[in-house]
């Protein structure tokens, strides 16, 4: 078994894991949220064009009605209403359906933002393995599921009992009042057990949702040797990158060492650091540092320059000034033009008199 099947997942999810989880269709969202806003959109919707849908309703009726009674009614008069009462049905309908559809649209978008993939179609064999179903049947999260199904049914039925205990002493009244009024009061008294039903579906779709996110967050956790691995794919081995950070510096180093030769001077503190100088005026604005060093770098820059005769100046001050401002392959900053201007002055003599 690998390390990582021996430990606790208890390490936040990195950026890469739940990007591919992303592009799985793994997400938090609430199925309740959705059903939440589909049903409060078509409340809404019935109740602000409930009259406009009446009035084309009781029109297709009368009309059918009307035609169908109508001795000389043929085929093409047939033909004529069952056109006529398709549109009517589209245009009574189109409201409600706008709405539900907006509103389940608008839900999965705030729960998850814009997300296409594919993922969740492709045909896999786990999803038509028995062995796989009866495992996805009799998981925790089918018996969350029922679970909360149960639970709504039960607070629909409580709720719509008493509501309707409460309308007890009006049914005396319904028989009083005419067709029309008595299907008016139980249209009130229905919207009054969808609206009691939204007010608990809706604080239901909340506590849903954080538990979904809550539940999520536990599902990507990984343990430590998981984001040890992840590091490694996405970043390489430290072990690998460290030891090309080696080789580079090395091969940088070896570089800089070919260009102590050609310099005109060494600058030292005297014994911490070693600078070397060069400059050409016919090329060169202002002199260049072409190697530099502290401790055994700054040795061998020295021994080098004595190799190849090149003269090493004694300056402190100087030397650890360039040391801190000055980069390899840089040219000296015009604050030090003077300490640098006198030192070349003193090389250049120096080679003078030799000469």
């Amino acid at each position: 078994m690998a390390e990582g099947d021996f430990q606790d997942k208890t390490e936040k999810p990195t950026g890469k894991k739940r990007s591919e989880a992303r592009k799985k269709g793994q997400v938090a969202k609430s199925r309740e949220v959705s059903s939440v806003a589909v049903l409060l959109a078509g409340l809404s919707t019935l109740y602000l064009f409930g009259s406009f849908m009446y009035g084309h309703i009781r029109s297709v009726m009368r009309k059918s009605f009307s035609m169908v009674s109508h001795p000389t009614l043929d085929l093409s008069g047939i033909l004529v209403l069952s056109q006529d009462v398709v549109q009517s049905f589209i245009i009574i309908v189109a409201p409600v359906m706008a709405a539900v559809v907006i509103a389940a649209a608008l839900s999965n978008f705030l729960q998850v933002g814009v997300m296409f993939t594919f993922e969740p179609v492709i045909p896999k064999f786990s999803k038509i393995s028995p062995l796989k179903g009866l495992k996805r049947l009799f998981s925790k999260q089918s018996f969350m599921e029922l679970f909360k199904s149960v639970a709504k049914l039960v607070i629909v039925g409580v709720i719509a009992y008493w509501t309707v205990k409460g309308e007890m002493d009006r049914f005396l009244d319904l028989g009083g009042m005419s067709v029309a009024a008595i299907a008016l009061y139980i249209l009130k008294v229905i919207l009054k057990i969808f609206l009691r039903v939204c007010v608990v579906m809706v604080f239901l779709a909340v506590l849903d949702y954080a538990f979904q996110k809550w539940q999520f967050e536990q599902q990507l956790k990984m343990t430590k040797h998981e984001v040890k691995e992840e590091f490694k794919r996405s970043e390489g081995d430290p072990l690998i990158k460290s030891r090309i950070r080696r080789i580079q510096l090395e091969m940088a180093r070896r570089r800089m060492m070919q260009e102590v030769p050609k310099a005109d001077v060494v600058v030292t503190n005297p014994v911490r650091l070693a600078l070397a100088i060069r400059y050409d005026r016919a090329v060169m604005n202002a002199p260049e540092v072409v190697a530099k060093g502290s401790e055994l770098v700054a040795e061998r820059i020295k021994a080098l320059a004595k190799k190849h005769d090149i003269p090493i100046v004694e300056n402190k001050g100087l030397a650890q000034d360039l040391y801190r401002i000055v980069e390899i392959g840089s040219e000296i900053p015009s604050a030090l033009f003077q300490a640098v201007a006198e030192v070349l002055a003193y090389v250049y003599r120096l080679k003078g008199k030799l000469g």
